[in-house]
């Protein structure tokens, strides 16, 4: 049986060494590996430790596989130069990841004594639940204490927030907030040549320089791994180069050749990322050495000779022969360093495999908990300096311009946007259109006159890197509230909550957040308006995503409340909370005649909040309408019309359900209609008549729920949405 291509990675290795002869001059440890170097002999060996390192734990976790207690083996192997950025790079420069960078987090490891990086690695392999980053709910490479945030991607979709973090720095510190990085720090960036094709990565790359191009700084270090495959599709040749070399307002650097040369060019690529502020692409060649992963078959798509040609370009097999022949180590030495290596990280394996796993469900989804801190109530309540809010509204605080004249939701939605401003000096605002038109349906506007261009600012088109600039400015230290102009629009870019944002603080285990609420201007009901861009009732993709709140008022009053309660949880718990608000409702004014103005609301007053799980009611009666949004006031339209004897409830929340709230309403409920504005399949109804039913609930149950179908232009429209005779035709039924 022939051996297979780990052992025979080592073993050109171990035989080169065999016959490697000692430089006629041995280098100190203080002189350079090269005349005119930067890269002293003492650092080579560094580099070529930290590389041997990381290339046993590749190893160690195919051994784990093979012993049925290891869980993962995609391995760095081939990729080690990357140590080399991990050397260069400080820990404050936050660092978010490729999958292939244990070279980087072995060298990144050796600027603080306190972590361990062997066995840290050993325990993720292991997904052990004592890993000190995830806990054993993911291999990742992460450490709080290294700077270096768990990215899951393997399709560059963390690029975006990598520049939203690299921009947020010089804007966080423009307003004041404080940060753990210092005034040069940029931000590291790295993944593959195949994955740089993918749209998010080329979003990213795209909003930096265009960020760039507008002045703004954005100190982000674009490394692209390249070792020509993509699992096993081949990546064409100079491909890299021809797709990046040559875009303006994107510095490239092309690091290749021998460990010095490598060394020179990350050195520089980082001295113009640091003093340009701007976008920096390095250009790293490596090699993809054993397949994809241990379960790749490598002969299915590549012929021997190839896969030897790439084995001899290893990159230990190539420092090895560079150390020795200038001087900086000799055979013996480098003999001794791979077996000694070896024993080290065989020896923790046992330990590493015995610590055990998460032993339960409910372990497993702690960081997904929505209980919150019993403090949060009262955070959410705390009113603003009275002083600072009369300056802020010249004297005309909007709850006392309430007396003569009531506000619609959108006008509620302006002024808790600004109250919150001037309490939070974290908060930015951003999105298309937002700055100075004021937004689509005017909710933003005068932010941006009130509170200037570095807190409420346009961003370019494009909803995927809205949402990345949200998620590096949430890590960064400020609070964002970024708009989503239409919930359609989110659907471009919803990997970006559900793979990235939702996933960072339970990879982490709570160690990294980026709070944000993202305000989403939803649902349809304008009349035929806009067709389904601009219609869109599908909340599937955000109901679905683990941890994340759904919060949708569907009252102004409530609103503000609500508001105040989410950025609250955001700043406080670290949540990622999308904000549905309501386009038919936001300057409706009559409830069920022409200028009744029943739709208008006065201004809560301060201390006022609202927190998941805290549901409306309006009215009494045994008949229990169930609803949120535009279905709120449907309902409270088709009850007085019809002279029913209900009551509605508002959810308010959609995900968190409000049980309580459900379960305690319909316990005194005769019958009960949920009215479902959204998709037949994908909206609430379902769930809510499941766990009535399951509780035992005995009345009869009925639904109304939208079509499932994208919504049509023009008169067409209410032809696939819920309807008030729709309604009125089940809570007949029902109470029949």
């Amino acid at each position: 049986m022939p051996p297979d291509r780990v052992t025979v990675v080592e073993q050109n290795l171990e035989n080169y060494l065999a016959t490697a002869r000692p430089a006629a001059h041995l280098l100190a440890s203080h002189e350079p590996v090269r005349p005119g170097s930067s890269l002293t002999a003492a650092q080579a060996r560094a580099l070529f430790e930290d590389q041997v390192l990381s290339r046993q734990l590749d190893m160690a976790a195919r051994r784990l596989k093979a012993r049925g207690v290891g869980y993962y083996t995609i391995a760095s192997a081939g990729h080690e130069q990357n140590a080399v950025l991990g050397t260069q790079l400080r820990v404050t420069d936050p660092a978010l990841l490729h999958y292939r960078s244990g070279g980087f987090m072995m060298a990144r490891s050796r600027h603080l004594g306190s972590v361990t990086p062997t066995f840290d690695t050993l325990l993720s392999l292991c997904a052990s639940r004592d890993d000190p980053i995830a806990q054993g709910r993911h291999k990742v490479w992460g450490s709080r204490p290294l700077g270096v945030p768990p990215q899951t991607s393997t399709i560059a979709s963390h690029l975006p927030k990598a520049v939203g973090m690299a921009f947020a720095l010089g804007r966080a510190r423009r307003l004041g907030i404080d940060h753990d990085h210092p005034h040069d720090a940029l931000v590291c960036c790295s993944f593959g040549d195949a994955s740089a094709n993918h749209a998010t990565a080329l979003a990213g790359i795209n909003a930096a320089r265009y960020a760039h191009r507008r002045g703004n700084p954005v100190p982000v270090l674009f490394v692209c791994e390249d070792n020509g495959i993509g699992i096993s599709v081949r990546t064409p040749r100079r491909w890299i180069n021809d797709a990046f070399s040559g875009l303006r307002h994107l510095r490239y650097f092309e690091a290749d050749g021998e460990l010095d040369e490598i060394w020179e060019t990350t050195r520089l690529a980082i001295e113009t990322c640091r003093a340009t502020k701007g976008p920096v692409f390095l250009h790293l060649r490596t090699v993809r050495l054993w397949g994809h992963a241990g379960s790749d078959v490598e002969t299915t798509y590549r012929e021997l000779p190839e896969i030897e040609a790439v084995e001899d370009q290893d990159p230990l097999l190539r420092n090895a022969r560079f150390l020795i022949e200038r001087g900086a180590a000799t055979p013996g030495a480098i003999a001794t360093l791979l077996r000694t290596t070896r024993t080290r990280v065989e020896a923790c394996e046992p330990e590493a495999a015995g610590r055990g796993h998460l032993a339960s469900r409910e372990g497993v989804m702690i960081p997904l908990s929505f209980d919150l801190d019993p403090d949060c109530r009262s955070k959410a309540s705390e009113p603003i300096e009275v002083d600072a809010r009369a300056e802020l509204w010249r004297g005309r605080l909007p709850e006392a311009a309430t007396a003569p004249t009531k506000r619609t939701l959108g006008a509620h939605i302006n002024a808790a946007l600004a109250d919150e401003m001037l309490r939070r000096p974290e908060i930015v605002v951003f999105g298309e259109d937002v700055g100075r038109k004021g937004g689509v349906y005017y909710v933003t506007a005068g932010l941006q006159e009130r509170f200037g261009q570095a807190r409420v600012f346009d961003t370019l088109l494009d909803e995927t890197t809205i949402l990345g600039v949200a998620q590096g400015a949430a890590q960064a230290g400020l609070l964002p509230i970024p708009e989503i102009q239409y919930l359609a629009y989110l659907h471009n870019a919803i990997d970006q909550l559900r793979g990235e944002a939702s996933s960072l603080s339970f990879f982490s285990v709570g160690q990294f957040t980026n709070p944000m609420v993202v305000r989403i201007a939803s649902f349809a009901y304008q009349r035929g308006f806009g067709g389904h861009f601009h219609n869109d009732n599908a909340i599937a993709a955000l109901r679905e995503i683990p941890g994340m709140v759904v919060a949708t008022p569907s009252r102004g009053e409530d609103a503000v409340r609500m508001l105040r309660g989410c950025l609250t949880m955001a700043k406080e718990h670290g949540r990622v909370i999308a904000f549905l608000e309501p386009i038919a409702l936001y300057h409706e004014k009559d409830l069920h005649e022409p200028g009744d103005q029943g739709w208008l609301s006065d201004y809560p007053a301060q201390g006022e909040a609202l927190l998941p799980g805290e549901a409306g009611v309006h009215g009494e009666g045994k008949l229990l309408f169930i609803s949120y949004a535009n279905g709120v006031r449907m309902c409270r339209r088709v009850a007085r019309r019809a002279g029913l004897d209900a009551r509605v409830l508002d959810l308010r929340w959609l995900n968190p359900l409000p049980w309580e709230a459900i379960e305690r309403e319909a316990s005194t409920a005769a019958a009960i209609v949920v009215v479902d504005e959204c998709r037949a399949s994908g909206g609430v109804a379902d769930a809510i008549l499941a766990r009535l039913a399951e509780r035992g609930y005995d009345g009869k149950l009925r639904s109304v729920r939208s079509a499932d179908t994208f919504i049509p232009l023009g008169p067409t429209a209410p032809m696939v949405l819920v309807s008030e005779e729709e309604i009125e035709a089940a809570a007949r039924e029902v109470t029949a």
